[in-house]
């Protein structure tokens, strides 16, 4: 423990010496510039009179001695507030991580213009693009409520849908039980590539059953698929194995491709650049178009962030996981998971919680 703090405290500083840098160049420019000019030229004024009753030789100092004098004061004055911010954040910094929260956590308050992201044990600092779609939610509109579950209220109103997602890990569902628990919508996952060289295509065991059942008990249906596809050929066979699978079931929402950075060494997916990522997506999403289907894409901050091009699926519903009940991520997306250890009336064990923001 003693160690970890120590690391922490490490990172707080390191972080803290590249902050203040660009904190002061904000705070002079925008805050502390056209103040402090205004009160030192009073200063020097009041002074230069006082010199002048004191000392009649002393008559009158050019406009060049006059500026020198001012730029030496607000050097004076913003090294001052140099040590005043830097203070300011190792406190604010210091406080957050021993409330629990985690560095990172800590920073997105502080970079509001970018997104802060883990990847690979490194903190990545990544630009908002202000030309796509933004997120219009506000923290202010979301609610917690007792059982940690989420809704987004407007003007007092409830405007979010509560739903699910689940696999075969789920076991056997009274679907009736969840129907009746408020759940809305469900995502039930029609089958996985596997990982390795291989990449074996499985169908999920419970999904038939869990579509019917979720069908019949009133719930709105969608399926997901998750991809290990590392050529257009693969994506292709994934899309065609989820349009086969669900022909004839009561699918209305959409056909989710599910997008992921595994923690496993074969992960097939992890080793891909971002254009060939991006283009797995594309395969993908076109195939279940040409289907007749909505497609969706499904990917947790990273992902959305570094590892594929958002910018390409402005068109594209997104679904994103974040497991924090803080309105953080800056564009717009139409689902937002934010537990995979939810408990739900019907379901033994835990299950992802989201919450929609639309219909379909």
């Amino acid at each position: 423990m003693r160690r970890k703090k120590k690391e922490l405290l490490f990172y707080v500083i390191t972080i803290a010496s590249c902050l203040i840098a660009m904190t002061i160049v904000v705070i002079a420019a925008l805050l502390i510039y056209d103040k402090i000019i205004e009160d030192k030229a009073a200063e020097k004024e009041q002074e230069l009179a006082q010199q002048v009753a004191a000392d009649p030789e002393v008559v009158s100092y050019s406009q060049e001695e006059v500026d020198m004098m001012l730029a030496d004061a607000i050097a004076t004055t913003e090294s001052s507030t140099r040590q005043q911010v830097s203070s300011e954040i190792l406190d604010s910094l210091q406080a957050s991580l021993e409330s629990g929260t985690t560095m990172v956590e800590s920073l997105r308050p502080i970079y509001k213009d970018k997104i802060v992201v883990v990847s690979n044990k490194e903190y990545h600092f990544v630009p908002i693009d202000r030309s796509l779609k933004q997120s219009t939610l506000v923290q202010e509109n979301l609610q917690v409520l007792e059982n940690g579950e989420l809704q987004y209220v407007e003007n007092g109103e409830v405007v979010s849908h509560k739903g699910i997602d689940v696999s075969r890990y789920q076991g056997t569902i009274d679907w009736k039980k969840v129907a009746d628990s408020g759940v809305e919508f469900a995502f039930v996952r029609v089958g996985v590539r596997g990982y390795g060289t291989e990449g074996k295509l499985t169908l999920d065991e419970k999904y038939k059953t869990n579509i019917e059942g979720a069908s019949k008990a009133g719930i709105k249906v969608g399926v997901y698929f998750f991809s290990q596809a590392i050529t257009e050929e693969e994506a292709k066979e994934e899309a065609d194995l989820v349009i086969d699978a669900i022909d004839g079931l009561n699918v209305t929402y959409p056909i989710v491709y599910d997008v992921e950075k595994t923690g496993a060494k074969e992960g097939r997916m992890n080793q891909l650049t971002v254009e060939e990522r991006t283009r797995m997506a594309h395969v993908f999403i076109d195939r279940i178009k040409e289907a007749g289907y909505t497609p969706m894409i499904y990917a947790n901050m990273e992902m959305w962030s570094i590892l594929i091009n958002m910018s390409e699926f402005e068109d594209v519903d997104k679904w994103y996981a974040y497991y924090s009940p803080v309105v953080y991520f800056p564009y717009e997306y139409a689902i937002w998971q934010y537990s995979d250890t939810g408990t739900v009336p019907g379901i033994t064990g835990d299950v992802d919680l989201n919450i929609s923001f639309k219909e379909w």
